[in-house]
Formats: structure tokens, C-alpha cells, sequence
């Protein structure tokens, strides 16, 4: 459906070390969630513990009753990087790849993180509330739970289709169809199956379009009102990282530069520093840290 320059391949290579990679870095923890399982699954069902296995799965899938997830608040997380079934994380990870990519490419890689998390996490609300609010769901609370990343990536593909609408897609046997039309029909089947058997995953599907379609919504009237997740994710790095052994403090120029800088090295230099303020000098390149030893020495 969407192809950029690369294999896909090539971007799983080295996927935690790559800066601004975090949309495969979101898919690899989910595959890798699934993975380890499916392991624990087949060993556990042999060894005779399957009941074992089904309360690690409980405590990683979002309880619809309120009491129940008071004991287990974790999982209004973990429950989006949860899947069981190959079909239901092979479909949710190529939209989530597909979609992911426009937003990558338009808004930045961060988007797509602060996209999945504020998607998740509105898709969990939306199905805990419904489910204790509405007569129709009150015979399930007990024993309903919901697991997937479908809400997280309803609110990347919603998102995508709100800032592009009119970006094409080809399709297989249908050929090329505008991303706004893929997004519509999505969200409609999920609302038509909101009295289904996944009533309660129909439900976080729409909850996470809705919070996709409103954040782009905000977003272009300059309100980022997602910003939290990407300070909160910097925090939780900020306490495994190890800390760079250089310290660059620096204070830009009011108003002119050196005499013996010209305008365009110190806009390189101003770039090169602000890098170092917001990702430390461990991030720079070879070739940028040189520039900054060279200009040091001026």
C-alpha cells in the first residue's frame, strides 16, 4: 500500500540504536510481546500449568469492571502492546506500518508514539466507560477484558486520513483509493459491530478515531496537547540512560556572530547545540562533533 525508499527489513536493522525510529520500535515490542507468549503458552500448556499462562495474560489485558482494574491499573497500557491471535497483530502492524509512515513523514517520527499512546489510552477509557454506563453491556463487566493495539492504531490511521485525506493508496483488485475513504469505511464497520461478539474492541476503535481525528485537529491550530507523552517517555529514558561525559552549556548570540564565522557556519553551529541540548552530545554525528571542535577553537 505505501512504499518509501528502503525495505522494510533494512528498517528493522539495528531498530533501538536508529534515532527518530520509533514507529518500528513501537511494532518490534509488540511482536516481541507476542512472541515471548506464545513461548510461555506452549511450555506452560505442556508442563501442565495453562492456568498459569492465563494469569499473566490477565494481568497485561484491560478488566472492564472498575474494581477489577483498580487492582491492575498497569493494564490500561500494557493491554495495547497485548495480542493472541497471528491475524489480529499481522493486520494491526501493517496499518499501524502503513499509516505510521505518512505521519512519520508529515509531522515527525514522535507523532506516531504520542498517536498510539493517547489512542490506547483513550480507547481503554472509552471502553470501561461505555461498558459501565450503558444496561445493554452491565451482564459482560465482569468478565469481559479487551486486549490489542487496534485503538492506538485507529487513532494513527485516523490521523493520517485527517491531515492527508486525499493521499492515495493503491489497493489490491480495487486499485487507488484515497486514505479518507479507507478510514471512513473502518470506522463505520467498527461502529456497526459495537453489538457484536467484540463489542468492547469495537468500542476502543472508535474512541481511539475519535481522539486521532481531534489531536490532528488541534495540532493544526498549534495546540499539541499530546506533548506529555513524549516529556514522560524522555523522563523514563532519562533514569536507564548513562549520562554523556561532556557538558556543553552555551548561549546563542543576540544579534551578531564573529567576525571570523560566517552567518551560514554559525546557523550549523546553533543547530549543532540545540541537538546537544534536547538529545545530549551522544547523539551527534562524527561529522557534527567535528564542526563543534573546530568552531570551539575559533
Amino acid at each position: 500500500m505505501y512504499q518509501q525508499g528502503g525495505g522494510i527489513l533494512d528498517e528493522f536493522k539495528n531498530a533501538f540504536k536508529r534515532p527518530n525510529n520509533e514507529l518500528i520500535q513501537i511494532i518490534l515490542i509488540n511482536l516481541a510481546v507476542f512472541v515471548v507468549l506464545i513461548i510461555l503458552k506452549v511450555f506452560l500448556t505442556l508442563g501442565g500449568s495453562g492456568a498459569f499462562y492465563g494469569d499473566i495474560v490477565r494481568q497485561l489485558t484491560l478488566p472492564s469492571d472498575l474494581g477489577d482494574f483498580l487492582f491492575r491499573p498497569w493494564t490500561i497500557v500494557t493491554y495495547f502492546f497485548t495480542h493472541e491471535g497471528f491475524f489480529h497483530i499481522l493486520f494491526n502492524m501493517l496499518f499501524l506500518y502503513w499509516f505510521g509512515k505518512l505521519i512519520v513523514e508529515y509531522l515527525g517520527s514522535h507523532k506516531v508514539v504520542v498517536l498510539y499512546i493517547i489512542g490506547g489510552l483513550t480507547g481503554g477509557l472509552f471502553f470501561m466507560l461505555i461498558y459501565n454506563l450503558l444496561p445493554y453491556f452491565q451482564d459482560r463487566v465482569a468478565y469481559s477484558v479487551m486486549l490489542g493495539a487496534s485503538a492506538g492504531v485507529y487513532a494513527v490511521t485516523v490521523a493520517a486520513a485527517t491531515l492527508l485525506p486525499n493521499y492515495t493508496f493503491m489497493l489490491m483488485f480495487l486499485g487507488p483509493v484515497k486514505i479518507k475513504y479507507i478510514a471512513i469505511f473502518y470506522v463505520f464497520l467498527s461502529f456497526a459491530q459495537t453489538v457484536g461478539d467484540n463489542a468492547g474492541g469495537e468500542l476502543a476503535h472508535l474512541g481511539g478515531a475519535f481522539i486521532g481525528f481531534y489531536y490532528i485537529k488541534q495540532l493544526q491550530q498549534g495546540n499539541d496537547f499530546g506533548r506529555w507523552v513524549i516529556t514522560t517517555m524522555d523522563w523514563f529514558k532519562g533514569l536507564f540512560e548513562k549520562k554523556s561525559k561532556i557538558k556543553v552549556t552555551y548561549k546563542k548570540p543576540k544579534s551578531s556572530v564573529k567576525t571570523t564565522t560566517s552567518k551560514t557556519e554559525q546557523e550549523e553551529i546553533d543547530h549543532i547545540l540545540d541537538k546537544i541540548s534536547e538529545s545530549g552530545y551522544d547523539s551527534l554525528s562524527k561529522d557534527e562533533k567535528e564542526k563543534l571542535f573546530n568552531a570551539s577553537k575559533n
